[in-house]
């Protein structure tokens, strides 16, 4: 009797032990807060790593990563999962809350049918900048030219950085020379290398992490960034009392729209927690603290009702439709244009 008493605390043991949701997600993609709620309500743990773009996390399941039960991939890199034969296929039984999100946010081109996606938020990649600095210097800020042309940057010099992500700064860039953001003709992908290698002298650095604070403290005044990340300077620089404000603003040439979908890697030991927390973010008021808190825009209609107004009017959060129509989301690229575009990336480094 005391043997079976034994073995079954070991199992209840071992069974507590387990009940750990691993996700792999963005880097200040989801609040405390709303972990911590997920967590009372399942009787379990959430543990979660970061990356900083698609390139990355991508790179780390290639080089052999497991155990992950839910990532957070940019349309484009699911794709790329997808083709890979890396997710799990959805039980849609266990997500009755997929009925609030919108239908434009369904049925897109990466995941036709939603059979391994749920749209999670999505962010635009656009320019940030300090408000002061940039009326003080009189700088156009409705234009990519800021980001590239020297006339701009000479005023600039070291307070400029740019995201490290080949994607996203050459999408930037062929936006800038007339092309689309998913161009693959490798004349024009030469055009934006050398734009971008004329301009690199001037920026501080490629900062996929760290120019949230840095805009935040004043050490930078323009970046190409996510537009949450924007959205969290200016809150970081308001609580602080900074004397000045950090706004987004949607190029006139156009940007990358890039929806965000809650997937289930293969190798994650608990599909079923992953289903738990994708139904509990689907949840309005869930959904809703996400983009109150970080700035995400929303394709959950039930969370319209929950967000504040000053950021359901933020059009760098909720673009209208003529800035809509500037929108592009990046497509996967085939083995042999990623290589042409990390040999252009390489290129670019060392210059």
């Amino acid at each position: 009797m005391r043997g079976l008493l034994l073995i079954l605390m070991l199992c209840s043991g071992s069974a507590h032990a387990a009940d750990v949701l691993h996700l792999y997600n963005w880097n200040n993609y989801i609040s405390e807060e709303t972990i911590a709620r997920f967590e009372a309500q399942c009787a379990c743990r959430v543990v979660q790593d970061y990356y900083s773009d698609n390139e990355e996390m991508l790179a780390k399941l290639a080089a052999g990563a497991t155990g992950y039960d839910l990532i957070v991939p940019t349309g484009n890199a699911m794709e790329s999962l997808i083709r890979q034969n890396a997710l799990r296929p959805l039980d849609k039984g266990l997500l009755p809350n997929l009925k609030n999100i919108d239908q434009a946010y369904l049925n897109t081109a990466f995941d036709p049918g939603n059979s391994y996606s749920v749209p999670y938020a999505y962010t635009l990649t656009l320019i940030g900048y300090n408000r002061e600095k940039m009326r003080e210097l009189d700088l156009p800020v409705d234009s990519w030219a800021v980001i590239f042309e020297p006339r701009h940057l000479e005023k600039l010099k070291g307070r400029v950085t740019v995201l490290d992500s080949q994607r996203e700064l050459l999408a930037a860039a062929l936006k800038y020379l007339g092309y689309s953001a998913n161009d693959t003709d490798e004349a024009h992908w030469k055009q934006a290398r050398d734009l971008i290698i004329r301009a690199k002298p001037y920026w501080a650095a490629f900062n996929a992490s760290s120019y949230i604070k840095e805009l935040t403290v004043g050490n930078i005044w323009l970046v190409h960034g996510y537009s949450n990340d924007i959205f969290q300077a200016d809150l970081d620089a308001q609580k602080a009392g900074r004397k000045f404000r950090i706004v987004a603003s949607i190029p006139k040439e156009g940007a990358v729209l890039a929806l965000d979908s809650m997937v289930l890697h293969k190798s994650g030991p608990r599909p079923d927690l992953a289903h738990r927390f994708i139904d509990f973010m689907l949840d309005g008021r869930n959904s809703a603290e996400l983009t109150n808190l970080i700035g995400s825009g929303n394709p959950n209609r039930d969370a319209l009702q929950y967000i504040k107004p000053e950021v359901a009017h933020n059009p760098a959060v909720f673009p209208g439709r003529k800035q809509q129509a500037r929108l592009e989301m990046l497509r996967d690229l085939d083995r042999h244009q990623r290589r042409v575009m990390s040999r252009i990336w390489t290129e670019i480094k060392l210059r």
